[in-house]
């Protein structure tokens, strides 16, 4: 999806947790921030503070030679310190829909440079809880945004949103292959008493 991230298609990914696709989005994203100008760039959408912290961390670690500024921002903790850090540069901007929305309609978070968005776990954040903010958080955007979207699953509510809000996709299916590259599985069946020492011997091995 990197190359064709870089394009500047819109892109409709499918694909499990542990493929890689939290860099998958993040390379083209930080590739295409210009880091002299001061206006957020990038906004991410995740639909839970922990997957915001763990996808801010990613692009902190990937970004941190680039001089990028990434911020990270979610509902239950200080609205007032968001703000604070808003009025210092931000090219990348990693969050949930209902606060970083909260954020724009107060005139604090000014997204009219947003060129990509990505939407991590489209399935939820397209979820009755988060839609209504999603939508509204699009119309703070350029009409020349670039929509990246990653989801394990395909319900309706994806199809319809890429219907009306992506150009021509293009989609990426990783689905299909039933165990991740590089991974091996392996089950035990052990007593309920024995599975701690069954996980210590496997882990000292």
């Amino acid at each position: 999806s990197i190359p064709i991230a870089l394009t500047g298609s819109d892109i409709l990914a499918r694909a499990k947790n542990g493929t890689g696709k939290t860099a998958a989005f993040c390379i083209p994203a930080l590739e295409k921030i210009d880091q002299d100008n001061n206006v957020i760039q990038v906004v991410i959408l995740v639909p839970t503070r922990e997957l915001a912290l763990q996808t801010s961390q990613v692009c902190k670690e990937l970004g941190k030679h680039l001089q990028i500024q990434v911020m990270v921002t979610t509902g239950g903790t200080s609205l007032k310190d968001d703000i604070m850090r808003l009025y210092q540069p931000v090219h990348l901007l990693v969050g949930t829909p209902g606060r970083i929305l909260d954020l724009a309609k107060k005139g604090v978070c000014i997204l009219k440079d947003c060129s990509m968005l990505i939407m991590d776990e489209a399935d939820k954040l397209l979820s009755p809880e988060f839609q209504p903010s999603v939508e509204q958080l699009i119309r703070f955007l350029p009409a020349t945004r670039q929509i990246l979207l990653f989801s394990a699953t395909f319900p309706v509510t994806v199809k319809d949103f890429k219907d009306r809000y992506l150009q021509k996709p293009y989609i990426i299916n990783l689905m299909d292959e039933l165990t991740l590259k590089g991974i091996t599985q392996y089950y035990a069946f052990v007593e309920e008493r024995q599975k701690v020492h069954c996980l210590n011997t496997l882990f000292s091995k």
